[in-house]
């Protein structure tokens, strides 16, 4: 019996390119080949890319290029582009690097098999389309040994928004929702494989709409169906989007008790001039007024969100309406980036901002929103949190998980273990976790 080939996968980006990388192993699986960690000794490199950052397509070439040594000693290893920078480039990753010898888009890695065969006859297989069979269809979850107590379940792909900045509708494709009782079978068989944690994933995750008993299903009774699986402990959902926080989702987070107490929503921008350049479809006044509702349901409940600083034709009085919405809304943690165009996006072709100004906007956001987490942090010293134990710290001893808040929390216990849920009181914050010790349940 030969032995097995092996497989180097390297993932970019979202939690949803996470997910990808491991539904592309498991496919993979079938054709003989095992995951290894370094490529140095890989039969076939899989670049799982991300398109939403600056300069995203620059970075897979020049990761590409630390690949020719390898390619030139072993002529036989074969090299893949998938995701999104895939499915935005196509041909021209071929053009500009002849060592590719496959580009699949993220709506195509379950013929990964098949295109990895026509590799090695030679061809230089191509498959960007949004195809009519269905990924999640095709390829049935398999299981593989788990990695820890959490895991990420995609259940709804695309984005029908078109924001203007944004690549996402381009690369992924129109909103698609799974089966129902396609993801509540996968979550059962995480649960039974010792999962105690699901993080439901999708472009635009409160959109969902599966096909379920009695029709369509929302992503609110999606919840609390998987709220019934015995040993799912606990229920998180990203990313979303404003327009679709529905009002049966705002209630599921006030009487949902497995549904954690922590919202990603992004809101991009406090400038409803800027918002409406955006094709956000929302308003700042109509975000703060969701905050104010999701927060009367679930009072403990802690917000991150998403800005984009710099976006073309800001003014420094759509960048301060910006600081003021943070003001208000207080956020618990949030991601905040300068604008940098997309090719083929609407922004890309606007009158752009001064980057040094970007960059001075974007100090005086970042700063504000790093007073607000620690302030969030030091507001969670005395309380006591239930810690779902995830891994090892580095220090003897000490065991590391996350609270419901997704904050990290450090414990020095050696009888903890993976897995466990304890409570823990919270003794000192730290710049990006928290330190605490067990107490009696």
């Amino acid at each position: 019996m030969s032995d097995p080939k092996k497989l180097f996968i390297k993932t970019y980006g979202c939690q949803m390119n996470v997910y990808d990388s491991e539904r592309m192993s498991e496919a993979m699986a079938g054709a003989g080949y095992v995951e290894t960690q370094s490529p140095d000794d890989a039969d076939m490199i899989l670049l799982n890319t991300c398109h939403i950052r600056e300069k995203a397509a620059e970075k897979v070439y020049s990761e590409l290029g630390r690949f020719k040594a390898l390619k030139a000693g072993n002529p036989d290893l074969k090299i893949g582009v998938a995701g999104c920078v895939a499915q935005a480039e196509g041909a021209e990753i071929m053009r500009r690097q002849p060592l590719v010898d496959l580009v699949v888009g993220p709506q195509s890695y379950h013929r990964l098999p098949e295109m990895e065969a026509r590799a090695r006859r030679g061809e230089k297989p191509l498959d960007t389309d949004f195809p009519a069979d269905d990924k999640f269809d095709t390829l049935r979850h398999r299981p593989k040994a788990l990695r820890g107590p959490t895991a990420f379940l995609t259940v709804q792909e695309g984005c029908d928004k078109f924001c203007t900045f944004c690549v996402v509708p381009y690369t992924r494709g129109a909103e698609v929702s799974r089966p129902v009782s396609r993801v509540l079978e996968e979550a059962r068989d995480l649960v039974e494989r010792g999962v105690r944690e699901i993080t439901l994933l999708g472009q635009n995750v409160n959109a969902y709409h599966g096909a379920g008993e009695g029709g369509e299903w929302s992503l609110a009774r999606l919840i609390r169906a998987l709220a019934e699986i015995d040993g799912l402990e606990r229920i998180r959902f990203t990313t979303s989007h404003p327009n679709d926080m529905s009002d049966d989702l705002i209630e599921a987070h006030g009487t949902c008790e497995k549904l954690m107490p922590y919202l990603h929503l992004p809101v991009q921008a406090g400038s409803d001039r800027i918002l409406k350049r955006m094709n956000r479809n929302h308003t700042a006044e109509s975000y703060i007024r969701l905050i104010e509702r999701i927060r009367a349901a679930r009072p403990d409940l802690m917000l991150s969100g998403d800005f984009i600083v710099g976006f073309p034709e800001e003014t420094e009085a759509d960048f301060q309406a910006t600081l003021d919405l943070v003001e208000e809304v207080r956020f618990a943690s949030a991601y905040s980036f300068k604008y940098s165009p997309r090719p083929g996006t609407p922004a890309a072709e606007r009158r752009q901002v001064p980057v040094e100004v970007q960059s001075e906007r974007l100090q005086r956001l970042q700063a504000l929103l790093t007073r607000q987490q620690r302030a969030a942090q030091e507001e969670m010293v005395g309380r006591t949190v239930k810690v779902l134990f995830e891994k090892p710290g580095r220090q003897a001893g000490q065991m590391v998980g996350k609270s419901e808040y997704l904050h990290a929390v450090h414990v020095d216990d050696p009888s903890l273990a993976i897995g466990q849920i304890a409570p823990v009181e919270i003794i000192e914050s730290a710049s990006n976790s928290l330190r605490g010790r067990c107490i009696a349940s």
